[in-house]
């Protein structure tokens, strides 16, 4: 291209130093200016402290945003057309005016950045270009947040990782990518971007950058006529500030965004420290995500441009200077930069042939080089006259390139056996028939080159396409090793899952240890308390003699007796049958009073007493079970009526204040409004102030020429006179206007103050109404956890129960199988008996010992074999001994639980009633900013615009395309 420049292959870092002005908050605080620019033509240098500093550039702090542009940015736009990659980073303490140099006001000819500026240009330069090129943009804008890289134009990808292409070149795997075809489809995705990126307020900073953005230009250029293919990349990196706590007041999440930024800063002056060094083997690009991205920018294939953005305050003189020094440094880093070019097949032809013609030079010089050899080894003096000189044999071997090539490349074996005779003759004449075979000769072989040619294109595309399947192939055992560990982890999961089952059934059996052992405790008692009645029987009897004299008495008792028997069997009967319907209502699947009912009509009068009071207890312990049920209700129905009221005085008092926010809002405006107004006043004024001293001046070197005539002095009096009378009433009257308005402005100025204290304790108050709705967010999560915990609880407890099912039944299969195999066992034996025994009528007294062992080892089996199904017969016993307590005890523990879901049930759908209110305004402005996106691109898939080089400005929306000239349609690739 015509507009491209030469750029060395190493190049050093370019750093441009930038000074902000003083701030009101540094003005107010009494901060000096400590920077000092020496007079330089230049404006190379700075001075601090003492200490100089040389950079690229120097800019003052009333330098414009074009300025800076101009000598800091614009030539890398015509590098990055040209196929090279290109960085802009800018670099300093917080506060110091990066995303202002970086971004600025975007829109504002005068106040936007170096991105405007920079993406304008880019397609400025397009427009402007030869005709038969064509160009593919595309974008794509991420930060890098708490050392993690988020997706800025989809939200949804929150951690990206960094990956490696072929030839090692770090890049964001899955980050999205937009094709544009214009500026405005840039600056599109720019606000959409900034929309999304981190930003909060500290002491030094209203709209703070808590991360690190990039953004990537990536522009990718073909030459329709001879298929040259460039492509650059363009890194826009605007970082975060280094933060000092103690100034900045960070606090919370702030704080911990400090760190990160901090941190990151830090991997960063280390990755810059080890490359100005020069001596160290490894740099650190690991120890950060941000210098991972940039590690082709500091040391590698890119044209880099640093801007160290400095305060020039004495508050901030400790930041500055170690911000000069990281500059300082960085200037010393060397970068080896080349063309990023996709060379095509005539290309790799010519380069093969500039390669086949040097190496056949160089093979001639080798065959004069071994004569003189020759010649000196065989004794031989060779003139210097004679001696071969590398110069002439390099000039005289460049005009017989083309005969020499294909002869070198033919004969080069017969060559290096040739005599000095040879290479006399073949400087010689040469026939005019031998001339033909020559050139026969050299066709002949053209033509096996071209042939030579057209096949290595075929394998190297060959080599590719097996590249590429084992790419994929490598990418299928990947996922396969992917899913392979994701099974695993599965499967380590149920297997803790498993265990953690197990510990829950050995506790569920130690409880019920523990009740037999409280059942056998409770057995002695009772066999106690039998003894003791045994004893007070036989009292009963000893008196029984007593009772002889009161028989008439005794009758009419027992008569009582019988009486009240039956009517307390009575209404223990109907008191059982109501237990029984309200523990069926309380506890549904309890049979045991159903039991006790039955077995009531067995039982003698002895046990009456006992059975009511088994009821009494049974009653009291339901009535417990009521109460507790009702008072937590009771409980979370309070609670949730104290959340409602809670709730709709945050409401309320939260439209207030944004009210009040508004209101005081406005007020500032006007107020800012009326001080502008008498600014322009006041600069009214001191403009007539000029003119009339302009004219005062005039008169005053009227008067001096006119000084000799006497009747001019007398006039210039009179004219003095008036004039001084006209000075003095202007004079007045500026000073009254003056005084009017600097009261004006202080009343203005008092006014603002207040309005910014009551702002101040508006936005306090709305920050305690956030932590209170956070309180009542965190109360709903926590009644939510532990209802998942009693559901995990129930749902773990019916596992076991399945497990045990599911154990016995496989304990019994087992006994059966184990039968069968017994019986067959014992069949089998039986018959190798009786065969043994008709063997050994047959054999003699001793038999075969062979076959005793066997008749021992077999018996010895069954031995093993009885007491193994002895074994299983008893685990099978306790087994099913076991199961029906730990059936009743898993029904009562699920009732409980069903009843205790239920009332946290109703109690979470009231909360979350209430929360559903709250969430439904983030959710409604979330959303109108998602649809207005989505509004911008529309719902089609990313096609890429190819942009025609010198046509101008060409929109193009949705593959169609509006403007003059003739328009390369859109190619089928889509962004992904």
């Amino acid at each position: 291209m015509s507009a491209e420049r030469e750029i060395p292959a190493e190049d050093s870092i370019k750093v441009v130093c930038r000074f902000r002005p003083l701030n009101d908050s540094e003005e107010k605080a009494g901060s000096k200016f400590v920077v000092k620019f020496p007079n330089s033509a230049e404006e190379n240098c700075i001075s601090i402290a003492g200490k100089v500093y040389l950079f690229d550039k120097v800019f003052k702090p009333n330098a414009s945003q074009e300025k800076v542009y101009n000598e800091a940015a614009k030539s890398i736009v015509t590098d990055v057309l040209a196929g090279y990659n290109g960085t802009i980073f800018a670099y300093g303490q917080t506060s110091s005016g990066k995303t202002h140099t970086m971004e600025g006001v975007i829109g504002d000819s005068v106040k936007q950045g170096i991105i405007p500026r920079i993406v304008n240009d880019i397609f400025n330069h397009i427009y402007t270009m030869e005709v038969n090129l064509e160009f593919h943009i595309k974008v794509s804008y991420y930060e890098i947040y708490m050392d993690k890289i988020r997706d800025l134009l989809d939200v949804s990808k929150i951690n990206l990782s960094v990956h490696e292409d072929k030839n090692r070149v770090p890049y964001v795997k899955g980050a999205t990518e937009r094709f544009v075809s214009s500026p405005e489809d840039v600056f599109e995705v720019i606000e959409e971007g900034k929309s999304n990126r981190h930003i909060a307020v500290t002491n030094m900073n209203e709209h703070s950058s808590r991360s690190h953005s990039v953004f990537l230009i990536n522009v990718k250029q073909e030459n329709l006529e001879n298929q040259k293919k460039l492509s650059g990349k363009l890194y826009l990196v605007d970082l975060a500030g280094s933060e000092k706590v103690s100034k900045t007041g960070a606090e919370g999440t702030v704080l911990d965004e400090a760190k990160n930024i901090n941190k990151s800063l830090s991997a960063l002056g280390n990755v810059i420290s080890a490359l100005a060094d020069g001596n160290k083997t490894h740099i650190p690009y690991r120890d950060s995500k941000l210098t991972r991205i940039l590690q082709e920018s500091l040391g590698g294939n890119a044209r880099t441009t640093i801007v160290i953005c400095c305060s020039p305050a004495s508050f901030n003189e400790s930041e500055t200077k170690s911000t000069l020094e990281f500059g300082r440094r960085a200037k010393t880093v060397k970068n080896v930069v080349c063309v990023n070019e996709e060379l095509t097949a005539e290309e790799w032809k010519r380069r093969y042939e500039k390669e086949k013609e040097k190496n056949a030079r160089l093979k001639g010089k080798v065959e004069k080089l071994e004569l003189e050899l020759a010649r000196w080894r065989a004794g031989e003096t060779v003139k210097a006259e004679e001696q071969i000189n590398m110069e002439d044999l390099m000039e005289a071997s460049t005009p017989n390139l083309e005969v020499e090539a294909p002869q070198a490349a033919n004969a080069a074996a017969a060559a290096a056996a040739a005599n000095r005779t040879a290479i006399a003759n073949m400087s010689a004449s040469v026939a005019a028939d031998e001339r033909a075979r020559l050139a026969t000769e050299c066709e002949r072989l053209y033509q096996q080159l071209d042939d030579k040619d057209e096949e290595i294109n075929q394998q190297s595309q060959y080599a590719e396409q097996l590249k590429e399947q084992v790419m994929e192939q490598e990418e299928l055992i990947a996922n396969a090793r992917r899913e392979y560990e994701a099974l695993q982890s599965e499967m380590a999961r149920i297997q803790q899952e498993n265990e953690s089952a197990k510990e829950e059934v050995k506790e569920v059996l130690q409880a019920l240890e523990e009740l037999a052992v409280n059942y056998d405790q409770k057995s002695q008692e009772i066999d106690n308390k039998n003894k003791d009645i045994d004893a007070l029987n036989e009292e009963v009897q000893q008196k029984q003699t007593l009772l002889n004299t009161t028989s008439t008495e005794l009758q009419q008792l027992k008569d009582m007796s019988t009486h009240q028997k039956k009517r307390i069997t009575e209404m223990l009967t109907n008191l059982l049958r109501d237990l029984g319907e309200v523990g069926q209502a309380i506890a549904p699947g309890d049979s045991a009073i159903d039991l006790k009912m039955s077995a009531l009509a067995g039982t003698d009068s002895s046990k009456v007493e006992e059975d009511f009071t088994m009821a009494r207890l049974y009653i009291s312990k339901m009535k417990t079970e009521a109460k507790n049920i009702a008072q937590r209700c009771a409980n979370m129905e309070s609670l949730q009526v104290d959340s409602n009221k809670k709730i709709s005085e945050y409401e309320k008092d939260l439209g207030e204040y944004r009210l009040l926010i508004s209101q005081h809002e406005a007020r500032m405006k006007s107020l800012q409004e009326s001080m502008r107004e008498a600014e322009n006043k006041k600069r009214t004024l001191e403009e007539q102030i000029d003119s009339l001293r302009e004219e005062c001046a005039k008169l005053k070197a009227a008067e001096h020429v006119s000084a000799v005539n006497a009747e001019e002095k007398q006039r210039a009096e009179e004219l003095r006179s008036m004039f001084d009378s006209q000075m003095d009433e202007l004079r007045e009257a500026h000073t009254k206007q003056v005084s009017e308005l600097r009261d004006e402005i202080v009343a203005k100025q008092h006014e603002m103050n207040e309005m910014k204290d009551v702002h101040q304790k508006l936005l306090l108050a709305h920050q305690q109404m956030t932590v209170d709705y956070e309180k009542v967010k965190q109360e709903e999560a926590e009644k939510s956890n532990k209802l998942q915990d009693i559901i995990m609880t129930n749902e773990r407890r019916e596992q076991a129960r399945k497990d045990l099912k599911g154990l016995e039944d496989t304990v019994a299969k087992e006994l059966q199988t184990l039968h069968n195999l017994r019986k067959l066992f014992v069949q089998d034996l039986q018959q190798r008996i009786r065969k043994n025994v008709v063997n050994e009528e047959s054999e003699e007294d001793g038999g075969s010992l062979a076959q005793k062992q066997k008749i021992s080892f077999l018996e010895n089996n069954l031995d093993q074999l009885t007491k193994v199904h002895k074994q299983l017969v008893r685990d099978n016993a306790d087994l099913r001994c076991e199961l029906p307590k730990l059936e009743k005890r898993l029904r009562t523990t699920m009732e409980r639980v069903k009843a205790l879901e239920t009332a946290l049930k109703e109690a979470k759908e009231g909360a979350m009633r209430d929360r559903k209110r709250y969430q439904y305004e983030v959710d409604r402005i979330k959303e109108a900013v998602r649809q207005k996106h989505l509004g911008r691109r529309g719902p089609q898939a990313q096609i890429a615009k190819p942009i025609r080089a010198g046509q101008g400005a060409i929109a193009i929306r949705g593959g169609g395309a509006v403007g003059g000239g003739p328009i390369t349609p859109p190619t089928s690739s889509v962004n992904s």
